[in-house]
């Protein structure tokens, strides 16, 4: 594959690496506009198919990067994203941790970390409304998450059988 799109992979994980420090699902969205909006590399169904491996894989959710490098660019590719996503973030965070525990409790960084948790929160809402509108009008899909999401708030089910019924239902339905 041409180091061209092995620098472009790079070009676009990397920034998305400083964005990630709170965990790969906040970056979602942008990662969903980057490869299949601005550099066509995927196809929306595509990107929907490699979330959910990336998911029902052993690992960090983050790792949905490392399938679509693979896609994009084969091994070269595979590496370039994986190093894009994680080791730009993993410096950082080493930095920054060293200077959170030098001024651990100070008014300053408790005012950054209750400030972060509603951005967080927002960029993982924005990624479920991504993935929606990316696997199209699948109605079925979208009542079955709607469902998982409330259960999840609501009671105690295990994840796992959700996920069970999840594929149970899609396994039905054929």
């Amino acid at each position: 594959m041409s180091d061209n799109r092995v620098l472009q992979i790079l070009a676009v994980f990397v920034p998305l690496s400083f964005l990630s420090v709170g965990g790969g699902q906040s970056v979602v969205t942008d990662m969903h506009r980057q490869v299949v909006d601005v550099h066509h590399w995927l196809t929306e169904a595509q990107f929907v198919a490699d979330y959910a491996i990336s998911r029902t894989s052993p690992g960090p959710g983050s790792m949905l990067v490392t399938v679509i490098g693979w896609q994009v660019a084969g091994w070269p590719g595979a590496l370039a994203a994986t190093f894009g996503i994680f080791v730009p973030s993993s410096v950082l965070v080493y930095g920054l941790a060293r200077v959170w525990a030098r001024h651990r409790g100070a008014r300053w960084v408790c005012a950054v970390e209750q400030g972060l948790t509603p951005i967080a929160a927002g960029m993982m809402l924005a990624a479920t409304f991504t993935l929606f509108r990316a696997q199209g009008s699948n109605w079925l899909g979208i009542l079955l998450g709607l469902t998982t999401a409330a259960l999840a708030l609501t009671t105690k089910l295990n994840p796992l059988t959700m996920v069970a019924v999840g594929a149970g239902v899609f396994l039905i339905r054929g």
